[in-house]
């Protein structure tokens, strides 16, 4: 009998212990309201005073801060000229698609004068995103950072650094970013590439009329700083490294990383990498630099170089250090693909995961540029590609079209017809030589609004496979909604008879942007346990207005927590 009780009061207090660890969390979970205030700022860069669009008069925006399982509600007020809507990229969005984001995908824009609140949950994220404009190019000046911290009480699973600095690299036009894009849209010729590159909004020493506001990152001697960088660029990977300073790669994409030194970075837009830097070196002045990885062939880019300064606060570098210029680091070559494949392949989950390995939904896209045969009627000066064309950009040569009088999503969600088809090839429509000499006849794409349907819980394997149509490059491709695993890439055609025994089924790294290789592959794996309209893209600004996307739709499941929520109130109508 007494057995009894003690099993009776044991199992008491285990369910009262329950309880109370319920309440804790519960209790540690907060909400965090913020204004975001778009609107047209003054800011100066390269000797130039222009209106530049910004979030609270902020260029870049605020930087957000929340714990893993907080709750953001953000309210946009639109006081610009242009439509404009935000995107929380990486954040998973269970279930709540409708705070997503991208324009036409899964809202209908903020008009001038109107506001939309965003509310969502992050659930089992930590580490570095970012937000940003996903509406034509304001995403050029309105981007801050996203820092999600482990729930209160929890660790990193490194030493816990001294500081932390967000690091956002950026791309700055001496104009207009939307008249950049207006025109090449236009034109159909390549859009104008950026006037300089930026270090948390500033171009650095190395540019006219900057030095006076280079940023400054200040570090005690022997301590570490957790660098947070983020590539918030619009069309430029990027190499990033620090004078003299080893960086310890710990995380990337919110997600954790087995740990691994490096000299240099090489981000793609949308990509973020969290490293560890110690304050190893003789107390100075070291710039931290970031410079274009190009790996178009022949193609016209930004070839400028960014700079910060990394400085000792010591007494002995306060007085000698100013008097001397910062030491400069050793920057690859800007069609170093060895350097950034070197890079890109180092990264592993930091233990063994569990990846799909059955496979229901087996997809084989190219991804690549075309062009379009000027239009019977339409003049030449709309038609300023080579040879008297438009560029153009597919997946499987379906050049993707943004709706207009709805977003996907509410037509998903409503049932209007005639917005979308669900018939995106899973596989080319023709199959060439696909990073070889590439015939003519294959450069141009059809257009369509095309989505891919996905039963819920479906596991998902995407094969990515670069072309050589036109030019080839490295392309940063993003899948909304989602994390990912990139279990393989390589160069060249992939073949599945003897690319397969290269798939690292146990630890690889889990991303929501991946670099596809110049005239190489990638291969992905997902889990479709998320609803909604999910749009993957390149991140390269001008590859998507060109039509370099297509979007998953992904059905409800069976209970309410595996189904869509309902739309908010203020859901922006078009």
């Amino acid at each position: 009998m007494e057995v009894f009780k003690s099993i009776a009061n044991t199992s008491s207090s285990f369910f009262v212990i329950c309880i109370l660890l319920l309440f804790a969390n519960a209790a540690s979970e907060k909400t965090h309201y913020h204004d975001f205030v778009i609107q047209a700022t003054p800011v100066k860069r390269l000797c130039k005073t222009s209106n530049a669009i910004t979030v609270n008069g902020q260029y870049p925006g605020p930087t957000l801060e929340v714990n893993n399982g907080d709750t953001l509600v953000v309210n946009v007020v639109n006081k610009a000229r242009y439509n404009v809507t935000i995107h929380w990229h990486g954040v998973r969005q269970m279930r709540t698609a409708w705070a997503d984001g991208p324009e036409f995908i899964t809202q209908c824009p903020i008009r001038p004068g109107k506001s939309y609140t965003y509310r969502f949950t992050i659930q089992g994220q930590e580490g570095t995103l970012w937000w940003h404009a996903h509406s034509s190019w304001l995403r050029a000046t309105v981007y801050g950072a996203l820092i999600i911290h482990p729930k209160e009480g929890g660790n990193y699973p490194f030493p816990r650094p001294k500081r932390e600095t967000p690091i956002l690299l950026g791309e700055w036009w001496n104009t207009n970013p939307i008249d950049v894009v207006r025109r090449a849209t236009r034109t159909g010729a390549a859009p104008n590439v950026s006037d300089a590159y930026t270090i948390n909004g500033q171009p650095g020493d190395l540019y006219k009329c900057s030095r006076q506001d280079t940023t400054i990152v200040h570090m005690d001697s022997g301590e570490t700083n957790l660098l947070r960088v983020i590539n918030a660029g619009l069309n430029q990977q990027l190499f990033f490294t620090v004078a003299n300073h080893k960086l310890t790669v710990v995380g990337a994409d919110a997600n954790y990383v087995k740990p691994f030194t490096t000299s240099v970075l090489m981000l793609g837009p949308g990509q973020t990498t969290d490293v560890l830097i110690k304050a190893d070196q003789t107390p100075s002045r070291y710039y931290m630099a970031a410079r274009a990885y190009a790996s178009a062939q022949g193609a016209p880019f930004d070839n400028t170089t960014t700079t910060a300064i990394l400085k000792y606060r010591t007494s002995s570098c306060s007085s000698n250090c100013t008097t001397t210029n910062p030491i400069f680091p050793s920057l690859p070559a800007y069609n170093d693909t060895t350097t950034a494949t070197t890079f890109t392949t180092k990264f592993r989950s930091p233990r063994k995961v569990e990846v799909p390995t059955e496979i229901d939904e087996n997809l084989f896209i190219t991804v690549g540029l075309g062009l379009e045969n000027c239009p019977t009627g339409v003049p030449s000066s709309n038609c300023q590609g080579p040879n008297g064309t438009r560029f153009a950009a597919s997946m499987n040569n379906v050049s993707f079209v943004l709706p207009s009088n709805f977003s996907l999503l509410q037509a998903h969600h409503q049932g209007i017809p005639g917005v979308f088809s669900t018939d995106f090839p899973a596989v080319p429509p023709v199959k060439f030589n696909y990073t070889g000499n590439v015939s003519r006849s294959l450069w141009q794409p059809i257009r369509g609004t095309k989505l891919y349907k996905l039963k819920y819980g479906a596991r998902v394997q995407v094969v990515l496979q670069g072309t050589g149509i036109f030019t080839a490059e490295n392309h940063p491709i993003h899948l909304h909604g989602y994390d990912f695993y990139i279990i393989a890439e390589g160069f060249g055609n992939f073949n599945p008879k003897t690319d397969t025994s290269k798939f690292n089924l146990v630890d690889p790294p889990l991303r929501n942007t991946a670099s596809l290789p110049v005239n190489g592959w990638t291969v992905i794996r997902f889990v479709a346990d998320n609803p909604g309209v999910w749009i993957m893209h390149c991140h390269l600004d001008v590859h998507i207005t060109w039509g370099l996307a297509m979007a998953f739709l992904v059905e409800n499941g069976v209970s309410e927590l595996e189904s869509l929520e309902a739309p908010p109130v203020d859901f922006p109508v078009c």
